[in-house]
């Protein structure tokens, strides 16, 4: 697998709203996009920093993975995703290196990418996403 670059980090935040005030009016960043995810369950904002994004996640059903998130762990970092060329050749080398996958197939993810997540347990407690086009 060839990792080109940190694509973005994704925040888990309670209140999406509150959260883009704070990232725009604090710390002087631009969101450029929002988006709803209907099928996983969450809502989306971006910021630009460099080369890099930060992505908050607020759920829009207490049965998301990300309100199941704040509720074990409350809001912070959610996740580190990497860009790669191809995201199932990457998934299906992790795999062929041990590694437990969260999906073992690409799905679609925000801003139109291919993604694919790893399980934390097996990559030291982080979880680690794989984005491509």
């Amino acid at each position: 697998m060839k990792i080109n670059n940190i694509e973005h980090i994704g925040i888990a935040v309670e209140n999406l709203e509150a959260s883009i005030e704070y990232y725009e009016k604090v710390l002087g960043l631009e969101c450029y996009s929002t988006e709803v995810i209907a099928d996983q369950k969450v809502k989306t904002a971006f910021f630009k920093l460099g080369n890099t994004k930060i992505e908050l996640l607020e759920s829009t059903d207490s049965e998301s993975s990300i309100a199941k998130f704040i509720e074990k762990k409350g809001a912070g970092l959610h996740h580190i995703a990497f860009a790669v060329t191809d995201v199932d050749k990457s998934l299906e080398e992790a795999a062929a290196k041990g590694i437990k996958l969260i999906d073992e197939h690409s799905r679609k993810g925000a801003e139109g990418l291919k993604i694919g997540f790893l399980h934390p347990k097996s990559t030291g407690g982080v979880l680690t996403e794989f984005c491509g086009k």
